[in-house]
């Protein structure tokens, strides 16, 4: 359960800003706002999304830091009256929406930020998923690295050794000598690797970054959108809560995450999958050896396609935006070169972007 995770991890004080206000937009809005996003979906050509707890709420697994969240409630001394367990829990329609966006090929990549193994539950491939901080359901040797699909959640966090010998020589791989961890990062450590890598080179390449269900508060995760805008892109935020960078987005939506991405495959006129147990990759573990290691060929090609786009590009300074209406002009089409009410980005080389700090016109380059 959520809460069980929560009470595994280490001591931390700093984690964030919890129980603000959730805002609901009016119905009319909503539907204007979901038009806008099911356009700039059509118009993008690499889409990346972000997703934390909030996507998973429908499944009874509360998020951190709503106000009926697990760290919000833990300063009262209280827990959430709704949590299922992680095995119990299934994908939710917003996990389904992004397997079939990804099939269809309308996303390209998915970020998350969840431990709760739902992704992997819904069938998404490990090509179009990074898991910055962990998976319940996986095991990592640490030694090889690689990584395996568990039948049941850890009962452990925070990379601590199961004992369990690596399965890399079950499978027909090379054997090794390593053990397996729990694959559940604790505040104190460094994210994976190659999911960060793979991250950043999507985050970067991607001209629309859509971010659901999170606020954006835990970094560095939490500023990989932020590289869309850098070299040019549009970010959307989808979330019931203020975030971080609500100031630098196109367009913000306040509502359920499967509610608006529900509107937008109406727009899209995409059917929307059932979940299938068949494609659960932990039902399967349960008779077979299941790897869950992000392939070398995928890193080095996305490497290859990152430098051919990005390397030598002078990245921009992200101002915020100002109180212009965004929604209207993405809805009526408005050139933003030619609107003088915009704020300008200007371009600055990227060796010397983070020798910059925030003005007094609050110029954001560093979070």
């Amino acid at each position: 359960m959520s809460c069980n995770y929560a009470e595994g991890l280490s001591p931390y004080e700093h984690k964030g800003v919890l129980g603000v206000p959730e805002k609901f937009e009016s119905i009319d809005k909503l539907n204007e706002k979901c038009i806008a996003l099911a356009e700039l979906i059509k118009e993008s050509k690499h889409i990346v999304v972000h997703t934390g707890a909030g996507i998973s709420t429908s499944a009874g697994i509360p998020d951190f830091r709503g106000p009926n969240g697990v760290w919000t409630l833990e300063k009262e001394g209280k827990k959430p009256s709704i949590n299922i367990s992680f095995a119990d829990a299934k994908p939710t329609k917003t996990h389904m929406i992004l397997k079939k966006l990804v099939e269809s090929n309308k996303v390209q990549y998915i970020i998350s930020q969840n431990i709760d193994g739902l992704h992997l539950k819904s069938g998404l491939p490990r090509k179009y998923l990074a898991e910055l901080h962990g998976n319940m359901f996986i095991d990592e040797c640490n030694l090889c690295k690689r990584q395996f699909v568990r039948s049941r959640p850890v009962e452990t966090v925070g990379k601590k050794c199961s004992g369990i010998p690596c399965a890399s020589g079950h499978d027909g791989g090379r054997p090794c000598r390593g053990r397996l961890y729990d694959g559940v990062l604790d505040w104190e450590h460094s994210l994976p690797e190659n999911d960060l890598l793979m991250s950043e080179w999507h985050s970067s390449i991607a001209d629309l970054s859509i971010c659901l269900g999170t606020t954006l508060q835990i970094i560095p995760s939490g500023n990989l959108p932020l590289e869309t805008l850098k070299y040019g892109g549009k970010l959307v935020l989808c979330n019931l809560q203020p975030t971080k960078h609500d100031n630098k987005a196109d367009l913000i939506i306040n509502y359920y995450v499967d509610d608006i991405l529900d509107k937008v495959m109406e727009i899209l006129g995409i059917e929307i999958p059932e979940y299938n147990e068949s494609e659960n990759l932990t039902k399967l573990a349960e008779s077979a050896i299941v790897d869950w290691t992000i392939s070398r060929k995928d890193i080095l090609s996305m490497e290859k396609i990152f430098k051919a786009k990005c390397k030598g590009v002078k990245k921009k300074r992200i101002l915020n935006k100002n109180k212009r209406n965004c929604l209207d002009m993405l809805i009526n089409g408005l050139d933003k070169d030619d609107d003088k009410s915009k704020v300008i980005k200007l371009e600055i080389k990227e060796e010397d972007e983070k020798d910059c700090l925030v003005d007094s016109n609050n110029i954001q380059l560093n979070e």
